[in-house]
């Protein structure tokens, strides 16, 4: 079973978005018996709190449902569990590598946008400041199933 994880500031926007969409993804494709997901927090800001709405609002858009998740920050026992972290944007990495108990797990970290041609770098915007939350979910539904096959295939 590979264990991914998500990963972005307060996990109320970014990444429970990718959560819900991987976890998609793996059951179309009928692999859940191979992939777990989840997602946290870098911060502990948003702790116990419910997606924000207008990230609520574009999974819904797109049959998606992440009304019970409640953010939680990350902690070194997350480090163990996943076999890859998947950041959104350059601030996480870096608090990541900071946090990260070991160089194996600093190994772990990688950029969401990298998976793709010629995104390599970019960050995905926090759409709690932009309110672009259709935006972020139509990039992370580029760049998930792009992981999804390069993690089937590893």
């Amino acid at each position: 079973m590979q264990h991914v994880l998500f990963v972005c500031l307060g996990n109320i926007c970014r990444s429970p978005m990718a959560e819900a969409i991987f976890n998609q993804l793996i059951k179309e494709r009928h692999l859940t018996d191979q992939f777990t997901a989840a997602s946290v927090a870098t911060s502990p800001e948003e702790e116990g709190n419910h997606p924000h709405p207008g990230a609520l609002k574009a999974m819904r858009a797109h049959g998606l449902d992440a009304s019970q998740h409640r953010s939680r920050p990350i902690t070194a026992a997350d480090f163990d569990w996943a076999d890859v972290i998947i950041t959104m944007d350059h601030s996480n990495v870096y608090n990541l590598q900071r946090m990260a108990p070991s160089a194996a797990d600093r190994e772990k970290i990688k950029l969401c946008l990298d998976i793709l041609p010629g995104r390599a770098g970019q960050a995905i915007d926090d759409p709690w400041y932009t309110h672009k939350f259709e935006l972020t979910y139509q990039e992370l539904a580029e760049a998930l199933p792009a992981w999804l096959d390069a993690l089937t295939t590893a």
